[in-house]
């Protein structure tokens, strides 16, 4: 019986947290440099040497040219001034889904509880294999065998028992690497690393933190989350403590549907008249309405995300009164947002323009409008979205992008 002060109700059991598990068994898979890796596996003449796929823009290198100071998304000159004998391949978009294709197979035969996180990367909860399979150890290393013999691709592997901390080991086992933090000896593995290596901290926060001569993790952790308010403000402080202290309670979860879908395209370093922008601005919108309409979604907010010649960066955003996957009322919203941030691109020039579509839901929940009728099935999207199904993606295009093109299309996982 419950007896309270004032006579009033029983007090709230406390809250249950998720506890970290006993043992290391959540692993990390994230093939290495894996555009640039499938180029080095399909041409022999590859192998060993600095390679650059893309040509504008740097959107993978092997390590050979990493080591040279390449990295994405280079500008392609800057790229071959630091190495002037690295061989740039163009991208082969098809080839690399397939190649993401085949290494998922082998995830899902691995174990049924696979979190998808790109197409070169994903959570493995092996937990439950102990019996069947044996140590995660064991099963991380035949994974990486597999990946190797039937599709030729290098895979490194991080293993702990947070999501967060096989993140971590797996990048630091890299190249071609695997690496098994075991319980007990996290923050010994972690506190040594640079604070860059947490989730959240980028090129800002980590020149705020070196300001306060906080450079590895373990400086972050010792002056602890009230020291860091003042410096990174109460979210991020309560955010990146927990992580110094590989606090991480997630689960890898499966089936998850993506929040937001996105698209880029590099300009370079040239002036680009506005029309020009727009013009792709168009191609984006294109791209990312078929993507949305098939799968089968809507969206409510649309987000302009800019690269400025000085390397700076802007975010602007239009949140619709409804949600739709009509490429008319998104390329409205794009269009809106493009026009107000014309000065900002004028005064600083731009070198990327991208798009994003958020606050994703399902189509079907759609709320019908007023004489709610249902929504129409041959629209010209519709028609359009049959065409490049067919012929392909450039059988169908903007008069604006003739002998422009529609720009590179990343594939990504399946939602």
């Amino acid at each position: 019986m419950f007896v309270s002060g004032d006579g009033g109700t029983p007090p709230a059991a406390p809250r249950q947290r998720i506890g970290t598990r006993a043992e290391a068994s959540i692993l990390h898979a994230d093939l290495d440099s894996f555009y640039a890796s499938v180029e080095q596996r399909d041409d022999p003449a590859l192998r060993g040497r600095p390679v650059i796929v893309g040509g504008g823009v740097v959107l993978a290198a092997s390590y050979e040219a990493k080591a040279r100071g390449i990295r994405t998304p280079m500008g392609g000159a800057q790229a071959r001034r630091l190495c002037p004998e690295a061989i740039t391949v163009p991208p082969r978009m098809a080839a690399y889904a397939e190649a993401s294709r085949r290494v998922f197979e082998i995830f899902h035969d691995t174990t049924p509880v696979v979190e998808g996180i790109s197409i070169d990367e994903a959570f493995l909860d092996v937990g439950g294999l102990r019996r069947i399979a044996g140590e995660p150890v064991g099963i991380a290393r035949r994974l990486r065998a597999r990946v190797a013999d039937e599709v030729g691709l290098p895979i490194s592997v991080g293993i702990a028992r947070t999501k967060f901390l096989a993140k971590v080991a797996s990048a630091v086992a890299k190249p071609d690497g695997l690496r098994e933090v075991p319980p007990g000896t996290e923050l010994e593995f972690l506190h040594p690393l640079p604070v860059t290596r947490l989730w959240g901290v980028g090129e800002v926060t980590a020149r705020t933190l070196r300001k306060h001569r906080i450079t590895r993790v373990g400086d972050l952790a010792e002056l602890g989350e009230r020291g860091l308010r003042g410096i990174l403000g109460p979210a991020a402080a309560r955010h990146l403590h927990a992580l110094s202290m590989a606090r991480d309670p997630r689960r890898v979860e499966t089936g998850r549907r993506r929040r937001s879908i996105g698209a880029q395209r590099a300009l370079g370093s040239r002036p680009r008249p506005p029309e020009e922008i727009e013009a792709y601005l168009h191609g984006l919108i294109d791209r990312l309405g078929r993507r949305l309409r098939g799968a089968n979604r809507v969206c409510r907010t649309v987000v302009l995300r800019l690269r400025f010649a000085d390397f700076t960066r802007a975010t602007r955003s239009h949140t619709l009164p409804a949600a739709t996957d009509d490429g008319a009322v998104l390329l409205h919203a794009a269009r809106l947002l493009l026009h107000a941030a014309a000065p900002l691109i004028a005064d600083r020039g731009l070198t990327l323009v991208g798009l994003a579509l958020t606050n994703l839901g399902d189509a079907e929940t759609v709320q019908l409008a007023l004489p709610l009728e249902p929504r129409a099935g041959h629209t010209l999207d519709a028609t359009l979205d049959d065409l490049r199904r067919r012929f392909g993606s450039a059988a169908v295009t903007r008069a604006a992008l003739l002998h422009r093109g529609e720009g590179v299309s990343v594939p990504i996982l399946p939602d």
